[in-house]
């Protein structure tokens, strides 16, 4: 879309068939003018809309080898990197991050890009947004995916008081995040180290005391949760692709991701009109079997019972040996999930309104 809106840049080899998905510049780079931000994007493939939303500490790139198979399955396949991240802008203001502004991003987005309805799937932070936007617009956003992160509903307390309950004394990495500067120190210091470790620590590659612990002891730093990977780091992240991460976040440093967290309990103050709320579009959720994130009996208890606040749940699956990073770990199983599910709404009479 070459518009003062939306404006693309270079070729996308990946339109040519000629793709490496580990090269960034495979792919079609654009950039819009979009709720007051410059939001950065890759646009590939036609057909009806599937929205892609990356997680944290990810980009854009983690869906690098869905975006290829979609486009080639007949879909538009456009990947953000959401504010605060990568090639987007990064607002100073910590409430500019709330999740009124995220929606706020992917409605200006389907605009700039000319559409008006989409399939959002989103991942750990994307998932979030993907889940707010799906109860926001239904009239938009007509399906939603989750992938590794089960989104709860809104809940009768302030979501740090219910994180404080279930860390009994520990901090679990949300609280700690509430932090201002501590954090996004910690991590910028040696942002190849921090990616490394928490990439490793959360997967299903990571056994024993190497997983990702969350919850660290009052004073702890929040890099004791996890273990820098002695060697080579596993086969499905290779060392371009790590280095790309590294670049873009030397780059930015981690303080925009960072202030999603900090907006947690503004979320909450904010949204007391969707008290009750469900979602009733077609859903489905990935996840993984191995994923440290599961652990919590919170946490599983409501996956166990996704249906009840997405009565469309179409499917809810996790795939064994797979951590936090289903979409990078095991990339041709998310992507048949995703485009069993899609074939799914064409059989449904949904294509055509997708």
């Amino acid at each position: 879309m070459d518009t003062p809106a939306a404006m693309r840049i270079g070729q996308s080899l990946a339109a040519m068939g000629q793709v490496d998905a580990d090269d960034p510049d495979a792919f079609n780079h654009c950039f819009a003018e979009i709720n007051g931000i410059r939001m950065h994007y890759v646009d590939e493939g036609q057909g009806p809309l599937v929205i892609l939303l990356h997680g944290f500490p990810y980009l854009w790139y983690m869906w690098r080898r869905q975006i290829l198979a979609l486009a080639e399955a007949g879909y538009r396949v456009v990947v953000p990197d959401q504010r605060g991240f990568g090639q987007t802008d990064r607002p100073d203001a910590i409430e500019a991050y709330d999740m009124s502004q995220a929606v706020g991003d992917m409605v200006g987005l389907m605009a700039a890009v000319g559409e008006t309805s989409a399939v959002i799937i989103g991942h750990d932070l994307g998932a979030w947004v993907a889940q707010a936007s799906a109860m926001l617009r239904p009239d938009l956003f007509r399906s939603l995916v989750m992938l590794n992160t089960p989104v709860p509903p809104r809940g009768k307390i302030k979501p740090t008081v219910a994180l404080q309950a279930m860390a009994k004394g520990r901090v679990y990495h949300h609280l700690y995040f509430q932090q201002l500067d501590k954090p996004d120190r910690e991590l910028a210091n040696d942002p190849r180290k921090t990616l490394r470790s928490v990439f490793y620590s959360i997967s299903g590659n990571a056994v024993g005391a190497e997983r990702w612990r969350l919850f660290v002891e009052p004073g702890e730093p929040i890099l004791n949760a996890f273990t820098e990977p002695k060697g080579e780091f596993p086969s499905w992240l290779s060392a371009r692709s790590l280095d790309y991460y590294v670049a873009e976040y030397t780059r930015t440093g981690f303080t925009g991701a960072l202030n999603y967290y900090r907006c947690r309990d503004r979320n909450w103050e904010i949204t007391a009109f969707l008290d009750g709320a469900v979602i009733r579009q077609p859903s489905m959720f990935i996840g993984g079997a191995a994923d440290p994130s599961l652990e919590p009996a919170e946490i599983r208890g409501f996956y166990e019972q996704l249906d009840t606040c997405l009565p469309g749940l179409r499917k809810k699956v996790l795939l064994a040996g797979v951590g936090h990073s289903a979409a990078e770990e095991r990339a041709d199983q998310v992507n048949e999930l995703l485009l069993e599910f899609l074939e799914q709404l064409e059989r449904s009479g949904l294509r055509s309104a997708l």
